[in-house]
């Protein structure tokens, strides 16, 4: 095994967020563990830089973009100027920001194309692509829904399955539908570019390329061997990669196909080059926020210098991209490719449901810092809860509370305000002389430094935590047995009150260093109130000494307030400006109770259910609501169900709206269906159905 250098050299990424909203707590949480990793790299002294940039392309963001009545330019800036309140907020230091639309990336993308078609591996075919005939537009894989080809599962999308993880085109999909109008879209041919991820130099640079050993994390490796394997017949594998999509689209031009555009994943991310390739341009990669990792090099050497080392830290969703068509990209195109891709699961509450800020179980990071939230308490229980595995992180807000103010306040904090006050009070904040138990106490904190912050770059943070925590508990049993609030009214034990103290300061400071990277902000403070220079782990084993000089000690962390932790759960009464009402829309008007008395809603059973000739919305359904007849309603729903999966089944209906007479018949009612306000971006309809018991003619009270 090669040695590692004294100072190794980073680049570090973390994924690219879709430039067509804000970021939610899953952005913040990969955020926050990358950073800690950052920092605690540069507590090592090695070079880092930790770039990010907003993924600008694509049709979701041209059609968010149209419907907002901005360009795409102009719109994707809009939600850019938004960023540096979060990042700020949880104090997230990225070295450099961009956009995948600097021209940067325009410049990347084209010539790692151009470089993997002198390598052989693009190609082009007519295929036949889905066609909306409402919109008059291709349609991309992200705005075709349907079921999953492998595992049956409803609404996924066009390019890939949420809930098995396989990888298919979009006409492999089963009963698609338009999300954009909800139309059956039509096959219509059109000439694609390919990367050729089937040809056998790119399987056998892949094979080895994922199984060098510390690359990806096991269960990483063993979904990715699933994806190479073949079955019996031959099927299976990788396939070639359609790389591109026809006009009209916001994205890149590829540089010898006018009207053709690079399909967001293949220049996404490029954006990591890119956003490296700006912060090179900016005085030679100056570091605002660590100086220490300034470098004279220019971008072309830093990335070609073998011993920089590429980090990604992705989420599970990604794998895929990032595992397979990245290496190879940039393998084939004659560069470096990434030294380790960390993959980390998702962030759930309450024991693994899924967060939603209607149902007041969803964290809204600004609606967090605005309630005066410590951004530090989050970064700390994240921390705790975060290790190098593919594991969702559960947040309980009992467990959060509980955490933060027995570890941080009640074990970390609670050894400097205990010792603090008499180092100012009796002693003029001098330090002492430190007596063999307290040596052998500060040296068994000392010891552990090296392994600790291993433990951080292996990602094992919540590891790293249960032990600083274990050192801490040895801190305040010391505490415990030599009771300096005793020691302080007995006659002639200054000396041993000085000595307690000192090694409780000094204990605290090496505790301080090995928080730092989760804390940085509550370490710059401590940083202030000792005096000392910043902490790395190379000064935190070498004491303060006797005759250092302390400053005055303030509170440093308040305790979480229970009642703020239950505002943030609460589901906001009005929409925030920037965020969606609960459905997309505001809550109509209050009625009174007559009001609602006058709309007669009775439980239905379906007949019988077929499509609308004529028309690719409506379904035909005949109910049966208990008066020994049955009704014919026509309800637009054909883009989600199948005629005869609702067949037998109950739903509600509207008993006493008046018939109202259409070019396809007469409707006598109408069936109950929610939906969201924003179609185009929640796309979907979904029939109202009673529990069992219910019986048609039955009225809604």
């Amino acid at each position: 095994m090669t040695a590692r250098p004294e100072k190794r050299r980073f680049f570090v990424t973390t994924a690219l967020p879709y430039a067509n909203g804000h970021f939610h707590i899953g952005h913040i949480m990969e955020y926050i563990q990358a950073d800690i990793w950052v920092r605690m790299q540069r507590m090592h002294g090695h070079e880092v830089h930790f770039v990010g940039a907003d993924d600008a392309h694509g049709a979701p963001i041209m059609i968010a973009a149209e419907k907002a009545g901005k360009t795409p330019q102009q719109f994707v800036a809009d939600i850019a100027a938004g960023r540096a309140q979060y990042l700020d907020g949880f104090h997230i230091k990225f070295d450099n920001w961009h956009s995948t639309d600097g021209p940067e990336n325009h410049e990347l993308a084209q010539s790692i194309y151009l470089g993997l078609k002198a390598n052989g591996l693009i190609s082009t075919k007519t295929i036949e692509q889905f066609f909306d005939p409402e919109k008059n537009m291709f349609l991309p894989d992200r705005f075709i829904k349907g079921e999953c080809p492998k595992c049956g599962a409803k609404d996924q999308y066009g390019d890939s399955c949420e809930s098995c993880g396989a990888v298919y085109a979009p006409t492999e999909l089963k009963n698609p539908y338009s999300a954009l109008s909800g139309a059956t879209p039509v096959l219509r041919s059109s000439e694609h570019y390919f990367f050729k991820l089937s040809d056998p130099r790119c399987l056998e640079f892949l094979e080895n390329w994922t199984s060098e050993p510390g690359r990806l994390q096991p269960e990483v490796l063993n979904k990715i061997k699933e994806w190479f394997a073949k079955d019996e017949h031959g099927h299976g594998g990788l396939g070639d990669w359609d790389i591109s999509r026809d006009a009209p689209y916001f994205g890149i031009e590829i540089p010898d196909a006018p009207g053709k555009y690079f399909y967001v994943w293949l220049d996404a991310p490029i954006g990591y080059l890119a956003s490296l390739k700006n912060h090179f341009a900016k005085g030679q990669a100056a570091n605002h926020w660590h100086p220490e990792s300034r470098t004279t090099q220019s971008y072309d050497e830093f990335v070609a210098d073998p011993a920089v080392e590429q980090v990604h830290f992705i989420g599970k969703d990604i794998t895929y991209f990032h595992t397979l068509f990245w290496p190879a990209m940039l393998h084939f195109s004659g560069r470096k490719t990434p030294t380790q891709v960390n993959v980390h699961g998702f962030i759930t509450v309450n024991g693994g449901e899924k967060m939603s800020k209607s149902r007041g179980t969803g964290i809204d990071p600004l609606r967090y810092l605005s309630l005066g939230l410590n951004p530090e308490w989050l970064r700390y229980y994240l921390a705790a809860k975060l290790n190098s595995r593919v594991e969702d992180v559960d947040f309980n807000p009992d467990d959060f509370v509980a955490r933060v103010n027995s570890d941080l306040i009640g074990k970390y904090i609670n050894i400097a305000s205990r010792a603090a006050g008499f180092m100012a009070k009796r002693f003029a904040g001098r330090l002492g002389a430190i007596s063999p138990d307290g040596e052998a106490l500060l040296d068994s904190l000392q010891q552990a430094v090296p392994g600790i912050a291993e433990l951080l770059a292996e990602r094992e943070y919540g590891k790293a935590i249960r032990e600083t925590m274990a050192l801490a508990d040895r801190v305040n049993e010391y505490v415990d047995q030599n009771k300096p609030w005793e020691l302080a009214k007995q006659p002639g034990m200054d000396a041993r009150l000085h000595d307690v103290c000192t090694t409780c300061i000094e204990c605290f400071r090496v505790l301080t260093a090995l928080l730092k990277p989760v804390l940085p902000a509550l370490a710059a403070q401590v940083e202030a109130f000792l005096r000392c220079p910043p902490l790395t782990y190379a000064n935190a084993t070498t004491p303060l000494g006797a005759g250092h000089t302390i400053g005055v000690y303030q509170h440093l962390m308040q305790r979480v307030d229970v009642k703020l932790l239950e505002a943030l759960f609460e589901p906001p009464a009005t929409p925030e400006p920037d965020q969606p009402a609960p459905g997309g829309e505001p809550i109509a008007e209050t009625i009174s109770i007559d009001d609602f008395a006058k709309v007669d809603l009775r439980i239905a059973r379906i007949e019988a259910c077929e499509p609308v000739e004529g028309s690719t919305k409506l379904l035909r359904l005949t109910l049966d609501v208990g008066e020994g007849r049955t009704r014919n309603v026509f309800s637009g729903i054909a883009s989600m169900y199948k005629p005869e999966d609702l067949v037998g089944k109950l739903t509600v209906m509207v008993a006493n709206l008046a018939p109202r007479k259409m070019k396809f018949g007469v409707s006598e009612g109408m069936v109950l269906a929610a939906s969201h306000a924003d179609e185009k971006a929640h796309p979907g309809i979904y029939v109202l159905h009673p529990w069992p018991g219910a019986q048609p003619g039955m009225r809604i009270h």
